[in-house]
């Protein structure tokens, strides 16, 4: 099973067309992400956040319209991203997590949400955790051994240590990498595939990959 959840990026940043095509699947709007949903004829199953910015009357016309909007003070422990993160494990338990809207805008909400699966409430979660907009697909890896489907329209694929990582490889990319350690976060960036499947593996840390394309 798969979630979707819609947190309240900029607009211009959304692949609309494929969040249309999910229109049937389960979706969690949080905070303007909700309306968003909503003017695109998706009902979410559930909308959370403080919803500071969004105005009374729209949070009152969520809360008629929907079975599930749980409202949060501004003044909380977690971001809005991350409760809604938190509601989608802890009501449905998914195979995979899709969000949305996560990226673009204030560089300290993109910070905060990159950063989200390696906390320790979703560490577990973090290999079923994607971010995607218009551009990226970011996805998260614990140390092991892969295969990286290539997505079509998206030229480039970057790999991201986001902690200190040991034996990375890139087996067989346009530029490879041998048995790579780094102390400190680092993407290697502007790869490329040379074929619809590549591969990497690494001991240990964390390794965001990022398939990603120029917006023209």
């Amino acid at each position: 099973m798969r979630v979707n959840v819609l947190v309240g990026g900029p607009i211009d940043l959304l692949p609309l067309a494929m969040i249309k095509k999910r229109q049937a699947e389960v979706w969690i709007g949080v905070d303007r992400g909700a309306i968003t949903l909503v003017e695109n004829n998706i009902i979410p199953a559930a909308a959370i956040g403080d919803f500071d910015s969004i105005s009374s009357n729209a949070l009152a016309s969520l809360q008629d319209d929907l079975r599930q909007v749980d409202v949060y003070p501004p003044e909380k422990d977690y971001t809005d991203t991350q409760l809604g993160v938190k509601l989608a494990i802890n009501k449905y338990q998914p195979e995979q997590i899709d969000v949305f809207g996560a990226t673009g805008g204030r560089l300290d909400h993109l910070l905060a949400n990159i950063f989200l699966p390696l906390q320790k409430e979703f560490i577990a979660y973090l290999p079923k955790i994607r971010l995607i907009d218009v551009q990226n697909t970011v996805s998260y890896y614990l140390p092991g051994s892969y295969t990286v489907d290539h997505e079509a329209g998206k030229k480039y694929l970057a790999f991201v240590n986001l902690t200190p990582v040991k034996g990375l490889t890139l087996v067989d990319e346009k530029y490879p990498l041998t048995d790579w350690d780094g102390d400190i976060p680092f993407s290697w960036t502007s790869n490329e595939f040379t074929a619809p499947q590549n591969h990497f593996t690494f001991e240990q840390g964390v390794v965001a990959v990022i398939q990603c394309a120029d917006r023209l």
